[in-house]
């Protein structure tokens, strides 16, 4: 049993295990275990009532306000497991600071995060405040709604149909991501050569209504990812990467990402694949695992969501992640997902890469495997520790990375066990 996001060890009992709590109820949750040094070697404690009355009186006297926790006490080994609850009642305070978890270290939230943590604590969500900018249009997204089914015949009225409005009858933020012109990020798409020093097509589509930035978008995708082919008599229209799978992965970039930061959506647009990156990692209350799985469906812009399934561009209750994987049944092409605290990466491959055997083509790489992999060199050789420290990735993660690499024929070993180094493969 080793550290995480979500354990920490407590040899002794000090009050710095309050920041951890902090973080904990901000958060996802998680568990202290005292008596247990940071290696993992259980060294005990002497008086687990008085530990375990103390835990308490610190925790109900220093976080503010009190956050949902238990003590289980382990008399065998002497150890006290303090488990607490993602609280609802963010933001969950020590000394007037909240705290969050980053890998396995406890550090401050960013005024930003404390700004999120407040709106989360009261059940409101980014796009349902009201927008700075009132004076807008929404052309753009009228004709969206006319041209949906059972919609057409709405006209003005679906400003209110869609809830476009703050309680004061001012437009939202939602309004303002709509709207013909906004303040707001958005996409920035390049097409690149046979590597990514040829840069074939760049186009930004930002400050303006992100259902034409969806729209703009996915032209670009068909231009370059969809062919027909004569089958005989007839024109057969064919598709280098699903189109279902890129419409799913773009809206969901355009509803989950976060919106209070100036960085756009980036795709990337390889010969053999399409990169698309979502800043603000996954929305709270959404884990890694669940993501992956689509067990939950958790719009960071619920009320943008909204727009989008009634507009019939994405579909709700957890159906994206699925559907992408779906445009890759019976193809030996899978798309790769990739999940950090601060993007969401998915990577979606032409259908005709079916090989495994390594070839001229670009493997398919993580964002970790990338960070990696950038910081090694034919001629230079770098141990487990030194990339430990230049990634701030704990060992566990970094030998992990380095096999799948090795995998994918990227990387050497050289030497043997505490003194292997790693290089990067020759081209």
């Amino acid at each position: 049993m080793k550290e995480s996001k979500t354990l920490e060890f407590k040899e002794d009992m000090t009050s710095s295990f309050l920041k951890t709590v902090s973080a904990f109820a901000n958060f996802d949750g998680g568990r202290i275990i005292f008596g247990i040094a940071d290696d993992g070697t259980v060294k005990g404690l002497r008086d687990l009532d008085e530990t375990c009355l103390s835990l308490e009186n610190k925790i109900n006297d220093s976080i503010t306000p009190k956050p949902e926790f238990a003590l289980k006490r382990n008399a065998e080994n002497r150890t006290i497991e303090l488990i607490v609850e993602p609280g609802d009642e963010k933001p969950y305070l020590y000394k007037g600071k909240a705290y969050r978890r980053s890998d396995t270290a406890t550090v401050e939230v960013s005024r930003l995060e404390l700004n999120r943590l407040t709106l989360s604590g009261m059940n409101l969500h980014f796009d349902s405040l009201p927008s700075k900018v009132q004076n807008l249009s929404f052309k753009y997204f009228l004709k969206e709604v006319e041209k949906t089914p059972g919609l057409a015949s709405v006209g003005n009225k679906a400003l209110s149909i869609f809830e476009l409005y703050a309680k004061k009858g001012e437009y939202n933020n939602a309004a303002a991501l709509i709207a013909d012109k906004n303040q707001f990020p958005g996409i920035d798409i390049a097409r690149f050569g046979e590597s990514v020093n040829t840069i074939l097509e760049r186009k930004q589509f930002k400050n303006i209504s992100v259902l034409e930035q969806f729209d703009s978008a996915m032209e670009i995708f068909k231009r370059n990812y969809q062919y027909e082919e004569i089958s005989g008599s007839r024109r057969v229209q064919k598709e280098r990467i699903p189109e279902k799978a890129f419409r799913e992965a773009l809206a969901n970039a355009l509803v989950h990402r976060t919106w209070d930061i100036d960085s756009d959506i980036r795709i990337s647009m390889h010969q053999d694949r399409i990169e698309i990156s979502s800043p603000g990692g996954l929305p709270d209350g959404l884990d890694a695992e669940e993501f992956m799985k689509g067990r939950i469906s958790s719009f960071r812009n619920p009320k943008l969501g909204f727009i989008f399934i009634r507009l019939k561009i994405c579909e709700g209750f957890a159906t994206g992640i699925q559907r992408i994987k779906d445009g890759y049944r019976k193809t030996e092409a899978e798309p790769q997902f990739s999940v950090t605290d601060n993007s969401v990466l998915v990577v979606l491959p032409e259908l005709k890469r079916q090989s495994t055997k390594r070839t001229t083509a670009v493997p398919y790489l993580t964002l970790e495997e990338k960070k990696i992999l950038d910081l090694l060199d034919p001629t230079i050789m770098l141990s487990t520790n030194e990339l430990c420290d230049h990634t701030g990735y704990d060992k566990q993660k970094v030998l992990k990375i380095l096999k799948s690499l090795r995998d994918k024929q990227l990387v050497l070993s050289i030497g043997r066990t505490r003194s292997v180094r790693y290089v990067k493969a020759p081209d």
